[in-house]
C-alpha cells in the first residue's frame, strides 16, 4: 500500500479529476488524502465524498494588482508551511498535482523533501502553475499531441483527464425519466462551469420562451451565487407546456449530459471530459478572458474531432438559431456521437494510477513515459 497527496482544489476542473484519482487509488489499497481550498466550490463537492480525506490549504489565486500580489506570496508562504506539516504526518509516496493555486506549497514541500512529484495538466495550453512546477515533477501528464519545452528528465505520459466514476453515459430515456423531463421534446443543457456563466445565464433568459416555443426544454447550472433554484413554464407552438428549469449546482452531471438532445457550454478540460464520457453533443462557448486563451484551444480540438461546434461570446446573439438548427437535425448529433464514441475510449484513470503506482514504489517508468525533449514546443 503506497500514501499519495493530491492537490486539485480552487476549481470544480481541478478538484473533480482529484476525486476521481483518489477514489481509483483507494479502490487499489492505497490512501489518498486530497488538498484543496477554502473556497464555497471546493466544499460543495467534497462533502459529497465523505469517505475521502480531505485537507484545506492556505492559498490565493495570483494577481498583478498589488493588493493580490501581496496576498497570493502570504497565502503561499503559509500554504508551504502547512504542507511541510502535513507531508510529516501523511508521509506521501508521491504527490500529484493538477494545476492551480493549491498546488506551489505543497510540490516545492514534496521536492524539498525528496518525495517524487507527478502533474497533470488536461489543457491544451499549460497552465502557469503546470509551466512553473515541472521542474520539480518526476512525472508530467499532457493531453496528447501536447508538449511543454525545455523540461529535460521529466517522463511524460500522453493521456486525458481522469472523470468520476458517477459521471457514466445512461440510456436517454432512463436519464430524462430520474430527471423528470418530457421524452417527447427537444432537452438542452446549459453548463457555465463550476464558477458559472453569466453571459450563458443571459442568454438562456433571454432565448428560453422562444426556444419553449419550438419545443425545447432548458437545463441551466448557472453557478453558486448566480441566481436561485427555479422552474418556469412556457407554451409550445402546438399548445404544450415547456418547462426551463435553473440550479445554482449540479451533482447529477451525467444524468444531465446522457439526457441532452445538445449542450451549451463553456469549454474547460473537465466539462470536456465530461461530455466525452457522456458522448453528449455540444456548442462550445470559450470564456474569452481564460489564461492563455486555453479553453479556444481545448474547444477547437473538441471541435477539430468531431464532438461539436465552436461559436465566440460575442456572436451570442446569433446563437439561437444555431441550436435549433442542431437540435434538430438527427442524422447530425448522432454523427457528434459516434465521434464521442472514439474519443472516450481511453481509461486515463487506469493508465495515471499504473504509473504512479509505480512511481511510488520506485521502479522504471513504463514503455509508455519518455523524457521530454528541450526543444518541444506547446
Amino acid at each position: 500500500m503506497s500514501r499519495f497527496i493530491i492537490a486539485c482544489g480552487g476549481t470544480g476542473g481541478h478538484l473533480s479529476p482529484g476525486i476521481a484519482l483518489a477514489e481509483a487509488l483507494v479502490a487499489r489499497g492505497h490512501t489518498a488524502t486530497l488538498l484543496i481550498s477554502h473556497k464555497r466550490v471546493d466544499a460543495r463537492l467534497s462533502d459529497q465524498y465523505p469517505q475521502l480525506s480531505f485537507e484545506r490549504v492556505p492559498g490565493a489565486p495570483f494577481g498583478w494588482s498589488p493588493l493580490v500580489h501581496l496576498r497570493f506570496h502570504w497565502e503561499q508562504a503559509k500554504g508551504l508551511l502547512f504542507s511541510h506539516r502535513l507531508i510529516t504526518r501523511v508521509r506521501p509516496d508521491v504527490i500529484i498535482g493538477f494545476g492551480g493555486f493549491t498546488n506551489a506549497g505543497v510540490v516545492l514541500a514534496g521536492w524539498m523533501r525528496g518525495i517524487p512529484v507527478a502533474l497533470h495538466e488536461a489543457n491544451r495550453i499549460p497552465g502557469r502553475a503546470v509551466r512553473l512546477l515541472s521542474r520539480f515533477a518526476r512525472r508530467l501528464y499532457l493531453p496528447p499531441g501536447v508538449r511543454l519545452p525545455g523540461r529535460l528528465g521529466v517522463m511524460v505520459r500522453h493521456t486525458g483527464l481522469p472523470v468520476r466514476s458517477e459521471i457514466v453515459r445512461l440510456p436517454r430515456a432512463e436519464a430524462r425519466a430520474r430527471l423528470g423531463v418530457d421524452p417527447t421534446q427537444k432537452f438542452l443543457v446549459v453548463l457555465g462551469g463550476s464558477q458559472g456563466a453569466g453571459p450563458l445565464n443571459r442568454w438562456v433568459t433571454d432565448n428560453q420562451a422562444a426556444l419553449a416555443q419550438e419545443g425545447v426544454q432548458v437545463w441551466c447550472v448557472t453557478g453558486l451565487g448566480k441566481g436561485e433554484a427555479a422552474v418556469q413554464e412556457f407554451p409550445g407552438r402546438n399548445g404544450q407546456t415547456v418547462r426551463t428549469w435553473q440550479e445554482p449546482f449540479s451533482d447529477r452531471v451525467g444524468l444531465l449530459l446522457s439526457a441532452a438532445d445538445l449542450v451549451l457550454s463553456r469549454a474547460g478540460a473537465g466539462t470536456l471530459s465530461e461530455l466525452v464520457r457522456c458522448e453528449a453533443p455540444a456548442i462550445l462557448v470559450p470564456y474569452p478572458f481564460a489564461a492563455d486563451n486555453h479553453q479556444q484551444a481545448n474547444a477547437v480540438s473538441f471541435e477539430q474531432q468531431g464532438g461539436g461546434l465552436v461559436v465566440k461570446e460575442s456572436a451570442l446573439g446569433g446563437l439561437r438559431q444555431e441550436v435549433l438548427d442542431m437540435a434538430f437535425n438527427d442524422w447530425l448529433l448522432n454523427k457528434f456521437r459516434g465521434n464521442l464514441r472514439r474519443m472516450s475510449q481511453e481509461n486515463s484513470i487506469e493508465i495515471i494510477v499504473t504509473d504512479l503506482e509505480a512511481l511510488a514504489s520506485g521502479q522504471p517508468p513504463a514503455r509508455h513515459a519518455r523524457p521530454t525533449p528541450a526543444a518541444q514546443t506547446i
